[in-house]
């Protein structure tokens, strides 16, 4: 029982550690517009929340500068019609890290630099052809700065990359790239620098707009779409298109090659013929997916660990050409308010689960109340375990009764000994201590029916049960329970 107790508690200070770096959320800065606020603002409003990357487009000098000292992670771009020079001259990439790089280093955390924005799918041949080369004489720039080891150089893809992304397990490059996307990963995998990848589970929806593809790609409940050649079950489609990059790198030997999701998110307005944008899918998709990364669950391809996820947008860009759900994808308005509250506030981490129904075998009583300084919520299950929690005083009150006496389940193991009672308690009580937060008894009867009598099975058992639990808790912190029910 102690050493129960002392390793759930090293597990939560570290869960604890880990959720409040946060250094897996980032958001693209975008400045195609003309009513910006000053990048000192930006810089200010970027502190008071959760994120800690920004990806520029460009190298902008007076963002570079603003961010200085906030230790928040900065990628910089070369446009696409520099690649051409880059590729030809390396005094021209000298001259770039000369320029948009050492002035502002290290006071300016730049971590990453991305020659282009998806120019292998640019149909530019020569654009294409010239990536490369481009990205080894930026990155020998770098190496004669002897920055090499700390700045890194990649280029960004969008999904258009892959031949082949479903199911995820058959993710596939298009071989129409061959050589060419070789001696990309090549670069990536000789100099440790991601693989930077634009997934958009939007476009997914609008050629495809039924109900339940909408609620597959908002991480909302769902009924899963199982993968044929693993059988894993996807319950969200960010999930599926991040495996299916993995499955595409893991097919061409480059397994160990990091992902990074450049851009990802939903337009919260669109013209009269678009479908999908909208407040509340914005909110729900931006939403969930905070809340996906922060609980550190990973994909089912790579699990136990959340990618660098990039954000689009921080801002709504006025000048964008193309439809309106272009010009409309940003989580703040130029005055520095929210367009909605997806919870990248330090001040509100968790936004809102989306209720859903409680399985027969558990009864709730839950009562809630809300305003500027506290939330407190009271629960109680026919499992044996109440809790009542206060946020906003920082106090939490638990009270657990765990006991394989009091297990509903008809298929219980008789001969589960103590020990098998203090696994469950530390799952429960993982689950509340990182937030007791909507569906938590859903996902709570799920794991104690299921683990209770099985603590000692096998993984893929376990990870079974953890599938299970997934999609009726969205909200949860599930790093928590990995080493229960994973390893």
């Amino acid at each position: 029982m102690v050493v129960t107790v002392a390793f759930l508690l090293l597990s939560f200070l570290q869960t604890v550690k880990i959720a409040n770096s946060q250094s897996f959320i980032g958001i693209n800065y975008g400045q195609v517009a003309d009513n910006l606020p000053p990048p000192s603002s930006t810089a200010k409003l970027l502190q008071s929340t959760s994120i800690q990357k920004v990806r520029l487009y460009g190298s902008d000098p007076a963002i570079i500068k603003a961010l200085a000292n906030t230790g928040i992670g900065i990628v910089i771009g070369t446009a696409n019609g520099d690649i051409p020079g880059l590729a030809s001259d390396p005094n021209f990439s000298k001259s770039w890290i000369n320029t948009n790089v050492l002035p502002f280093y290290p006071a300016s955390n730049i971590i990453l630099i991305t020659v282009g924005n998806e120019v292998m799918t640019s149909n530019d041949q020569n654009l294409i052809n010239k990536l490369l080369p481009a990205m080894q004489n930026l990155q020998n720039a770098l190496n004669d700065a002897s920055l090499g080891g700390k700045i890194k150089v990649s280029t960004v893809h969008s999904m258009g990359v892959l031949k082949q992304s479903q199911p995820p397990s058959s993710g596939s490059f298009d071989p129409s790239y061959g050589d060419l996307m070789k001696g990309l990963l090549e670069f990536n995998s000789a100099n440790g620098s991601p693989f930077a990848i634009n997934p958009y589970p939007y476009f997914a929806y609008r050629s495809d707009t039924r109900p339940e593809t909408l609620a597959f790609c908002l991480f909302q409940p769902n009924a899963g779409r199982i993968d044929g050649n693993t059988k894993i079950k996807y319950m969200n489609m960010f999930d599926a298109q991040v495996d299916a990059v993995y499955s595409a790198l893991n097919s061409m030997g480059f397994k160990n090659v990091e992902i990074v999701v450049a851009e990802t998110g939903w337009p919260y307005k669109g013209d009269d013929n678009d479908v999908g944008p909208s407040i509340e899918n914005a909110k729900a998709y931006n939403g969930n997916l905070i809340s996906h990364l922060r609980s550190m669950v990973g994909t089912p391809l790579m699990p136990g660990k959340s990618v660098d996820t990039y954000l689009f947008a921080l801002y709504d860009e006025d000048l964008k050409p193309g439809p309106g759900s272009e010009r409309s994808s940003g989580l703040f308005k130029t005055d520095l308010t929210m367009v909605y509250d997806g919870g990248l506030s330090t001040s509100n981490q968790s936004p809102a689960a989306t209720p859903q129904p409680s399985p027969t075998a558990t009864t709730t009583s839950t009562t809630t109340s809300n305003n500027n300084s506290s939330t407190s919520t009271s629960t109680s299950t026919g499992t044996g375990t109440s809790t009542s929690t206060s946020t906003g005083t920082n106090t939490i009150n638990i009270n657990i009764c765990c006991s394989n006496s009091n297990s509903s389940s008809s298929s219980s193991n008789s001969n589960s000994s103590s020990s098998s009672s203090n696994i469950n308690k530390s799952h429960i009580e993982g689950i509340f201590l990182r937030g007791l937060l909507s569906d938590i008894d859903q996902c709570k009867s799920i794991i104690v029916r299921n683990c209770r009598r099985n603590t000692t099975t096998t993984r893929e058992h376990k990870l079974s049960v953890y599938n299970k639990a997934l999609p009726f808790t969205s909200r949860v912190e599930f790093r928590f329970l990995i080493p229960f029910c994973i390893s």
